[in-house]
């Protein structure tokens, strides 16, 4: 059984949006996290689109490529919600530096019981991520590496999903054929569509509605 990380297991604590606004509101522009989701949930469709062309393609497989996906998706959400554009610079870099920050996350609380249960069975439990290379560190920090006895992440692997050539790394690795292997994700066309085309059956968990 493989997993997704991001909104799957681990989510920036409290939300996405608290967090965006709480980085604001310290640098004097106070942002109400309601109106950050607004803004999130607009993005969706063209964020999708942004990471399958251009700019977004493999954002995650270097951290230079990282920085240039997520200053172009905060520069957005800093518009949107009326920051001034002279100090978009400075705000990425708060932005940027906090949603790094490995105490900045947290597992979703049923999480660790699922994993311990799984883990009873004697399953092999893998990850499949599109995350940067430092996922692994996040791991060991909030002790759940040990669980996955197959990691596959994007940044460290240079394969991004929906490419289900990811997948087919993990079952390579797990030395398991795909109708062996389920695949849970948060995310339709990043984790359910390419899953279930590399042959596994995919588990969508809906965590944002």
């Amino acid at each position: 059984m493989f997993f997704d990380a991001g909104e799957t297991l681990v989510y920036p604590h409290p939300s996405f949006a608290e967090v965006f606004s709480e980085v604001l509101r310290e640098e004097g522009h106070l942002i109400d996290p309601a109106t950050v989701q607004e803004v999130v949930s607009a993005y969706s469709h063209r964020f999708t689109e942004s990471l399958l062309t251009g700019e977004g393609r493999l954002w995650s497989t270097s951290p230079e490529r990282s920085r240039r996906m997520w200053r172009s998706v905060y520069d957005h959400f800093l518009t949107e919600v009326g920051a001034p554009p002279d100090r978009h610079d400075h705000l990425f870099e708060r932005l940027y530096t906090r949603f790094t920050d490995l105490s900045t996350y947290r597992l979703h609380p049923d999480a660790l019981p699922v994993l311990d249960r799984l883990r009873k069975t004697g399953l092999i439990l893998g990850l499949i991520s599109n995350f940067e290379e430092w996922l692994e560190r996040l791991l060991e920090a909030l002790e759940v590496g040990h669980y996955f006895d197959v990691r596959v992440i994007s940044g460290i692997e240079g394969v991004e999903k929906p490419d289900p050539e990811i997948f087919r790394i993990a079952l390579g690795r797990a030395g398991v054929a795909p109708d062996e292997a389920v695949y849970v994700g948060d995310h339709p066309f990043f984790d359910v569509d390419p899953a279930r085309e590399a042959g596994l059956r995919p588990v969508l968990i809906d965590r944002r509605g």
